[in-house]
C-alpha cells in the first residue's frame, strides 16, 4: 500500500494545535492537528489570496489563514471571513483536501480516501530528517522494499519510511527498536545524521 500512501511525518512531531508544511507527489500540503487531536491535510494555499496555510494558526477545530484570517474546518470548507462576520461563506469556498491517517506513530497521506490502511511497523519514533540527495541504501547496508528501508544504525534495528521530495531530495521518518536504551537511541540518531552527511557528500 506504500504505492498509494506517502509517509510525511512522525506523529509526535505534530502536537495538537500544530500545523506543518509537507510534500506529497510534488504538491505542497498543509498538515495540521486540531485541539481534539484530529488530523487534516490540505492543499497548502488559501483560496482567497493564495497564502500558504501552513503559515496559519489552529484554533479549536479550525485552521485560519495568517493573511486575512479566513477559517476552514477539517473538511476544508470555509467557516468564517473576518471582514464579513455576518456572512455565511458559500459552500464553493473550499480547500482541496487529502486523506491523512496515523498508523504506528507515523502520519501517512493519500490523495483520496481508500479502504486499505498503510502498513504498521513496530518501534518507537526516533526522528525525521531531510536529506538533500539520494541515499545509496545498499552501501549503507539496508534492505529496501517500496518506501521502507530496514537495517541497523549504531547496532539498533530501525525501520525507515522514505518520502521522496522534489529535486532529488528525500525525507526519512525513522522508527527504532523499542527495547533500545536511551543511550543506544542517541547513538542511532547520530548514526542517522552521519548517513545524511555521507549521502550529501559532506566531509566531517
Amino acid at each position: 500500500m506504500t504505492a498509494v500512501w506517502t509517509p510525511v511525518a512522525l506523529s509526535r512531531d505534530l502536537p495538537c494545535l500544530g500545523v506543518m508544511p509537507v510534500c506529497v507527489d510534488g504538491m505542497d500540503v498543509a498538515l495540521w492537528r486540531s485541539a481534539s487531536g484530529r488530523l487534516a491535510a490540505w492543499s497548502d494555499r488559501c483560496p482567497h489570496r493564495g497564502m500558504r496555510l501552513s503559515h496559519g494558526f489552529v484554533r479549536g477545530e479550525a485552521l485560519s489563514c495568517i493573511y486575512h484570517g479566513w477559517s476552514y474546518s477539517s473538511q476544508g470548507n470555509c467557516l468564517r471571513i473576518p471582514a464579513h462576520p455576518d456572512l455565511v461563506p458559500p459552500e464553493a469556498i473550499r480547500v482541496p483536501v487529502y486523506y491523512a491517517v496515523e498508523v504506528g506513530g507515523v502520519v501517512w497521506i493519500a490523495p483520496h480516501a481508500i479502504d486499505a490502511l498503510p502498513p504498521t511497523f513496530e518501534g518507537v519514533a526516533l526522528r525525521s530528517l531531510t536529506v538533500e540527495a539520494g541515499v545509496d541504501w545498499s552501501v549503507a547496508g539496508f534492505s529496501v522494499s517500496g518506501l521502507v528501508a530496514r537495517g541497523l544504525l549504531a547496532g539498533v534495528a530501525v525501520t525507515i519510511m522514505i518520502q521522496f521530495l522534489p529535486a532529488g531530495r528525500m525525507a526519512l521518518h525513522v522508527l527504532a527498536d523499542a527495547t533500545a536504551s536511551p543511550i543506544a537511541l542517541t547513538k542511532a540518531s547520530r548514526a542517522l545524521e552521519a548517513l545524511r552527511r555521507q549521502a550529501e557528500g559532506i566531509v566531517a
